[in-house]
């Protein structure tokens, strides 16, 4: 299945957490909320991410719940984030910092880690995992 194929599962015209949706298979807001903080984790303690860790605002509370949102969101669970913040706009979003490859590289094997250890399935894993590297491709805006 392509990857586009497996994320179509998650959009929802009816609000609904269908149990198809990759937020539903990891253990719904409980199971991605620890992906959120154990990502963060990661980063503010393994020191090959201190770069990352860096250009995020401290403390990192905020930082944490607004990723959980949307994460939230992405894996297709509730829309808050976007009640809250409107369209992710992801790469504008993105456009004031400078995100370089290494960066990317540094923010994937936060995600790497964080994933690993908390998505039981590992095939469900790995097919985030590369969604998730295309995606933090897309954010790189400097060689």
């Amino acid at each position: 299945m392509a990857i586009r194929d497996f994320f179509k599962s998650k959009q929802k015209s009816d609000k609904q957490i269908d149990e198809t949706t990759p937020y539903y298979r990891i253990g719904g807001e409980e199971k991605v909320r620890e992906l959120a903080n154990r990502f963060y984790d990661v980063m503010e303690n393994d020191t090959y991410a201190s770069e990352l860790l860096s250009i995020h605002p401290q403390p990192l509370d905020r930082i944490r719940h607004v990723f959980f949102l949307y994460l939230s969101l992405w894996l297709g669970g509730p829309d808050i984030y976007q009640q809250e913040f409107g369209h992710p706009r992801l790469r504008a979003r993105h456009l004031p910092f400078t995100v370089s490859p290494a960066l990317k590289e540094q923010w994937m094997y936060c995600m790497r880690k964080a994933m690993m250890t908390t998505v039981s399935d590992v095939a469900l894993a790995q097919t985030l995992l590369q969604a998730l590297d295309q995606l933090a491709e897309h954010m790189i805006n400097t060689k």
